[in-house]
């Protein structure tokens, strides 16, 4: 059962429209490993700074993560698994990253917005895998 407009049905049916959704989940993710790849000391430096002991290994396995994430994602047959591995890095990087609970002030205010952001590019993660699964409205 169609709830969109004829119009809107015909972009959300076009199969390009979901190339477009993958790309659009994955840039951020691509973007990212390909710049800290090409800026290793900068990588290593980030991660250092959330106090991690082996921060050359948390850049590398970052880097890895974004990329081969990104590139599943873009696929049809694997998009479900990039989403995957892009949603459980998220949600942990914001554990790590954004921890709201422990700031004060604006900066607490700052870290929960971005927190809730990233809660957000969780789900439209999920909501790719489960799209891109098959499935219909309930």
């Amino acid at each position: 059962m169609r709830q969109a407009p004829a119009p809107i049905s015909a972009i959300l049916d076009w199969p390009g429209t979901a190339l477009l959704v993958r790309v659009g989940l994955a840039l951020p993710f691509a973007v990212s490993g390909v710049v800290k790849l090409l800026d290793w000391p900068g990588a290593v430096a980030e991660a250092a700074a959330l106090g991690f002991a082996a921060p050359a290994l948390v850049a590398a396995a970052t880097i890895a993560t974004q990329l081969v994430g990104s590139a599943l994602l873009l696929s049809v047959r694997w998009c479900w698994l990039g989403a995957g591995i892009l949603a459980v890095f998220t949600a942990a990087a914001t554990v790590i990253a954004h921890a709201f609970w422990a700031a004060d002030g604006a900066e607490r205010a700052h870290q929960l917005a971005t927190f809730l952001e990233h809660v957000a590019i969780v789900a439209g993660l999920a909501a790719a895998a489960i799209l891109a699964n098959g499935a219909r409205r309930p």
